[in-house]
């Protein structure tokens, strides 16, 4: 049977369409003209011609970011922190989130453990206390001084608490019918059934890791311990032209912009990220079936 969509129905999809197609140009532009100015030429983009598509093509930028060895530094600090971030977080969420979507009955004192962490999400201890502990415990210049003050994300479990919440009892009750016990149940019947949230908030986790810059300056006192986000807050572009020691590296430096090395920078920090999203991206659009009750 074909189904009828009335007038107003149609023109609220139209204008919504058109709406939601605006947004998404507004957020390309941006990054598009990145890319056009980190693959064009010091000229063009001191003339400003460079708008969408790059001017002039050229990968000197490139060769010149590739080259910088605090660049490179960077990304691998980056990268661990986010694999050693992620995965830490990642587990200690499911394990926190798992045991606090019981209902008191299950879990005595349940809502007394949950409002002790949404306590630390309106206080905390203060970047004084917080450093001197990092300090006191030998992490300075280490990446765990990134990654262990922020290993309990309660925004992220209070998202996989309600999401744990809302799957019908009675498929989680079937597995303990079956004589499964609490980690059975939470590895087989739980998580696969929450994949879409999981998947959510690792991304956060992620982004969170590969963009934060503020820990980076205060836990770690030589600049090449920096991750990415602090390196491109603070020296993104650092030419020095007084170690110029011949004539070809002069040449190759004066075809050089500075906007053009931010671009290539800024382009090459964000491209990791926008990497993951798509293998990320089709579990926020699956639903799942959650009709599956066992009789």
């Amino acid at each position: 049977m074909r189904h009828l969509i009335s007038w107003p129905r149609r023109l609220f999809l139209v204008c919504n369409g058109i709406l939601l197609t605006l947004l998404s140009i507004a957020c390309l532009l941006p990054l598009i003209n990145v890319l056009a100015v980190s693959f064009s030429s010091a000229a063009a983009v001191e003339a400003g011609r460079v708008t969408f598509w790059p001017v002039e093509f050229t990968l000197r930028s490139y060769s010149y970011v590739a080259a910088k060895p605090e660049f490179v530094q960077s990304m691998w600090i980056s990268l661990q922190r986010v694999l050693f971030g992620v995965a830490i977080n990642m587990a200690l969420t499911v394990l926190i989130a798992y045991p606090l979507s019981k209902e008191p009955v299950q879990f005595r004192f349940r809502t007394v453990y949950a409002w002790l962490f949404v306590f630390t999400m309106l206080f905390s201890g203060g970047l004084i206390p917080t450093y001197i502990v990092v300090k006191e415990l030998g992490l300075i210049d280490t990446v765990w001084a990134l990654v262990l003050p922020g290993a309990v994300p309660v925004f992220n479990v209070i998202l996989l608490l309600n999401f744990f919440r809302s799957l019908p009892k009675e498929v989680l009750e079937s597995s303990f019918i079956d004589g499964a016990g609490h980690w059975q149940t939470l590895w087989r019947m739980a998580m696969p059934l929450s994949l879409p949230a999981i998947a959510t908030v690792t991304l956060f986790a992620i982004v969170g890791h590969w963009n934060e810059w503020f820990s980076g300056l205060i836990y770690m006192n030589d600049p090449e311990r920096y991750p990415l986000a602090s390196y491109l807050q603070t020296v993104i572009v650092r030419l020095d032209l007084t170690q110029i020691n011949d004539a070809t590296q002069a040449q190759f430096l004066s075809e050089l912009n500075d906007r053009g090395l931010r671009a290539a920078q800024i382009f090459l920090g964000a491209l990791p990220v926008l990497l993951v999203y798509p293998f990320l991206q089709r579990y926020f659009t699956t639903g799942i079936v959650l009709g599956s009750v066992k009789e």
